[in-house]
């Protein structure tokens, strides 16, 4: 019984792909007439279509963000990762703010105390989850501050307040206000330029 040998295939000069013998002129004919090669990406488009190709995948677009101009195709990364006007929030506070004052922000934010409830001492927000990892809950009178003593100097049975809670209230308070403000400006401003249009 005679084993059927492997067809055999010869390579497109229009696409370069590997195409059987016996359908080579077909598809070259077809090829050439249909399909246009894409001169940044190598694929092989719909002629009629290689416009819209182009505008979709390579045409420069510039970031909403940052005005920064770059292929379409990198654009969703650059927003998500490496835009520096994209909103993080900051790790101790949790404000969202854009991504380019973020360590400035911190280097501040940080710095703001809590109070400790297992030992009593204000421990910088930075510093938070080291010490959280290594207190003991025991009260060092050596580095005691004046609100260390007023601490212990509290009623047994008084409640703490919620440090934490109290300057995320202030921080809302805050963004609320602001965002007050920025709305009466506007419509101020908007008013002052619809007068200035009559006259």
């Amino acid at each position: 019984m005679a084993v059927a040998s492997e067809e055999t295939t010869n390579i497109c000069s229009h696409c370069d792909r590997a195409i059987p013998s016996l359908n080579i002129d077909l598809h070259f004919a077809h090829c050439s007439r249909n399909l246009e090669k894409c001169k940044i990406c190598g694929d092989m488009v719909p002629k009629k279509h290689a416009e819209e190709h182009f505008l979709n995948t390579h045409a420069p677009v510039a970031c909403s963000l940052c005005s920064e101009t770059m292929e379409r195709e990198i654009l969703a990364i650059h927003k998500g990762e490496n835009c520096p006007q994209r909103i993080v929030t900051c790790e101790f506070c949790e404000f969202p703010l854009p991504a380019i004052d973020l360590a400035e922000h911190q280097e501040v934010c940080g710095n703001r105390t809590e109070l400790c409830h297992l030992c009593n001492r204000y421990i910088r927000l930075r510093e938070r989850y080291n010490h959280e990892a290594r207190c003991t809950g025991v009260s060092d009178s050596t580095a005691g501050s004046s609100r260390d003593v007023r601490a212990a100097e509290r009623a047994p049975g008084a409640p703490r307040t919620q440090p934490h809670d109290y300057s995320r209230r202030r921080l809302l308070f805050t963004i609320a206000i602001t965002g007050i403000a920025v709305l009466l400006g506007s419509i101020l401003f908007q008013r002052k330029t619809g007068n200035n249009q009559v006259h």
